[in-house]
């Protein structure tokens, strides 16, 4: 029988065999001890206080911290239990992590991972705790992912954890219960490999994070309708697989992206505008965007709702790309 582990324990499992493989490994954050969602658990335990470190709580510090223990020869992992405090921290992640390897003439390198929990909104959580601020991270230049799946969750961590640039690693924090087969042994995938999650012939869903789970939903939703719908998730985000992306698109001729960041400058922004420049020849509709709304999100759940891109939304937009002659 294949063995299955929910996301947060695929998390688990990389940073304890990554942190066993290379006695640089340290971990940064707050209340971390505490074991966050459960991607932490045992790790002070197994590992000590030495590289399970508690910091006091300032994002800028510790981020700052885990550039100068990269600067040393430490891979830090720095642990942030809501995405939006990455926000205090910016100066430290895109003025220097992001830039001192290049300012240092490649002399140096900034190995951190930036373990970064919470990306999407529900629940009224309201302003300050529904960002997904990861076209923020893309845009400064640093190499972000977001798993879909605990089995990606795990080979995309330890790839991270082994860059020798800084990556901003986020995690829907709704799936972290989520559960998949994992392998026991120790794995990595690549950068820029993007994966096609359900095969289809008519339309390209390209989704991101915790909103590919929706779309595989909505295409067997679909097909009922003999819409036959592929999604292709590129579990990288910067670097991209643009070749997995482009192969996609001109299987199908149509595409509706799914992305659960603002819809102006936001990643279904870029895609659209990559997408439009490489394959517009192979083109049978213009392509459709669905994303978060470009307000900050509200406390009200009933209008969150409204704002937030979601199932209905999503075949919508299907539809209308597949009846487009």
């Amino acid at each position: 029988m294949t063995r299955e582990l929910s996301l947060a324990e695929a998390m688990n499992e990389a940073l304890t065999q990554e942190m066993a493989r290379d006695d640089s490994i340290v971990i940064f954050g707050e209340n971390i001890r505490g074991q966050g969602r459960g991607e932490l658990r045992g790790l002070q335990d197994a590992f000590g206080d030495d590289r399970v470190i508690d910091l006091p709580i300032s994002e800028a510090a510790m981020t700052g911290i885990a550039t100068g223990a990269a600067l040393a020869g430490a891979r830090p992992v720095i642990h942030y239990q809501v995405s939006s405090l990455i926000f205090p921290a910016f100066d430290q992640l895109v003025d220097q992590a992001a830039k001192l390897p290049l300012m240092l003439g490649g002399q140096a390198h900034v190995a951190a991972t930036y373990l970064i929990m919470g990306a999407g909104a529900s629940g009224g959580r309201a302003g300050q705790h529904s960002d997904n601020p990861y076209p923020y991270l893309i845009h400064a230049g640093i190499k972000t992912v977001m798993p879909s799946t605990p089995s990606d969750a795990k080979g995309l961590l330890a790839t991270a954890i082994r860059e020798d640039d800084p990556v901003a690693f986020f995690v829907p924090v709704r799936l972290t219960a989520m559960r998949g087969p994992v392998a026991e042994k120790q794995y990595v995938i690549p950068l820029a490999q993007g994966e096609v999650k359900r095969k289809g012939r008519d339309v390209t869903v390209v989704a991101v994070g915790h909103l590919v789970g929706d779309a595989i939903a909505a295409a067997e939703e679909l097909a009922k309708d003999d819409i036959d719908v592929e999604v292709w998730d590129p579990r990288s985000l910067l670097p991209l697989d643009r070749a997995g992306l482009a192969a996609t698109v001109r299987k199908t001729g149509r595409v509706v992206l799914f992305d659960d960041s603002h819809r102006s400058c936001g990643y279904a922004a870029e895609l659209s505008s990559i997408i439009a420049e490489n394959c517009f020849r192979d083109l049978k509709a213009p392509i459709k965007r669905v994303t978060r709304a470009d307000v900050t999100i509200p406390f009200s759940q009933s209008i969150e709702a409204e704002v937030l891109p979601d199932p209905a939304r999503l075949e919508q937009a299907i539809r209308a790309v597949a009846a487009w002659e």
